[in-house]
């Protein structure tokens, strides 16, 4: 009998390796595709008649615009905004408005003034910044990302008949499971992180990193919990979870629920210690 406590203590403050906090060759590759644009718009650095200018620019290259919203540091193509004289949803790869009403937009966000007083001094440059702000930002995705492919490894490893992301209906057509007891009679799609196959059992398995805590994480015990109940008794099939991260000292008490009810709950320090030897070999 596992103690709960023994196994949370275990758990990681990290998965980081040395491109989890910054995905520099996204940053780049990310930059690259407006470089052109980029560089022609760095006509307006420094500019005098900076309104005139951008006006020019536009009109003879209308693609330039899609330039603004990473500018301040949006992906959208679609931005809203309003104040006391409207309210404005400003397309940039399909222009909706008059240039007169983008040069509002670049007047009021402060953009004009930005770039007119050299505050940069390229555009280029500064926009590797910007990404490089947004990829430290996605660090916590980041951290469900390393869990799967560290997950991998280890079906790498042993050699696993192993699938990514399959859904219900296809493990029941490839292996002729009955799996209605966790699709709600078919009602609900649920695809699995990896289904493993071994000569005795199909294992769905889900995995997930948690460095810091937040609501998402009582929903998620929660909601395994059940499906660790409601696949309990179907023939041929175990569901499996791994998951780590100290964002679950936040949520233990669902942890600590789920854990009793469930089978096979796991994290790397299980893993590390030869669990996969237990449960699939």
């Amino acid at each position: 009998m596992r103690d709960f406590e023994s196994w949370l203590s275990t758990f990681r403050d990290s998965l980081a390796n040395y491109n989890y906090y910054v995905d520099f060759p996204s940053v780049i590759e990310n930059a690259e595709k407006i470089k052109i644009e980029l560089n022609i718009l760095n006509a307006l650095v420094g500019s005098k008649d900076i309104e005139n200018e951008f006006e020019t620019i536009v009109t003879r290259y209308p693609e330039t615009l899609k330039c603004i919203p990473i500018l301040i540091a949006k992906r959208e193509m679609e931005i809203y905004v309003e104040d006391e004289e409207g309210s404005f949803n400003f397309r940039f790869d399909n222009p909706n408005y008059s240039i007169e009403e983008y040069k509002m937009f670049m007047r009021k966000t402060g953009l004009f003034d930005f770039i007119q007083n050299r505050i940069i001094n390229n555009l280029y440059d500064y926009v590797l910044g910007v990404e490089s702000g947004l990829s430290s930002n996605a660090r916590k995705n980041r951290g469900g990302k390393l869990m799967v492919e560290l997950i991998e490894r280890y079906m790498k490893k042993y050699n696993l008949e192993y699938y990514k992301e399959m859904g219900i209906k296809e493990i029941e057509k490839r292996w002729g499971l009955d799996l209605s007891k966790i699709s709600n009679d078919g009602k609900t799609t649920k695809r699995f992180d990896f289904v493993v196959k071994t000569p005795n059992y199909v294992y769905g398995i889900e995995t997930n990193f948690y460095a810091s805590g937040g609501s998402k994480l009582n929903e998620t015990a929660r909601s395994y919990k059940m499906l660790a109940l409601e696949s309990k008794d179907i023939q041929g099939f175990k569901f499996v979870w791994f998951t780590d991260g100290k964002g679950w000292l936040s949520a233990r008490n669902n942890l600590q629920e789920t854990f009793e009810a469930m089978e096979h709950l796991y994290n790397i320090n299980d893993v590390k210690n030869g669990i996969f030897e237990t449960l699939f070999i």
